[in-house]
């Protein structure tokens, strides 16, 4: 009787620690690179979903006449609004983004024209 209540016992241990080892090894999302192409008037891509410290580069198409520029209008709290200065063909400018949430975008020099853009950040796991 001794060696099974032993034999349940040690089940049971190894039972509830199984949520624990199991948790351990959660994956992270790994941080990425991405590329964002200024074009005239527009984002490519419109909308960015990128894992948590993902760096974004804004790049200027070689066929851009027009001047942009890149100004976060809104950003999860705590993380610094900025604007790029005014840029055309062969300008690039990289972020890193380091908060999870929803951060936008606008060209000032065509928001009237719809140039804006959104990026969500997910949490890193």
């Amino acid at each position: 009787m001794t060696r099974v209540v032993a034999i349940v016992l040690a089940g049971a241990a190894v039972l509830a620690a199984a949520p624990a080892v199991a948790g351990s090894h959660v994956a992270t999302r790994k941080p990425q690179k991405k590329k964002v192409e200024v074009f005239d008037n527009y984002y490519n891509p419109k909308k960015l979903t990128v894992n948590l410290k993902s760096r974004i580069t804004w790049d200027w198409s070689e066929d851009s006449a027009d001047v942009h520029d890149v100004k976060l209008i809104s950003a999860p709290k705590g993380f610094k609004k900025f604007q790029t200065e005014p840029g055309s063909a062969g300008f690039s400018y990289s972020k890193t983004l380091t908060k999870p949430g929803t951060y936008k975008f606008i060209c000032t020099f065509h928001e009237e024209d719809g140039m804006r853009m959104t990026i969500v950040v997910r949490h890193a796991s």
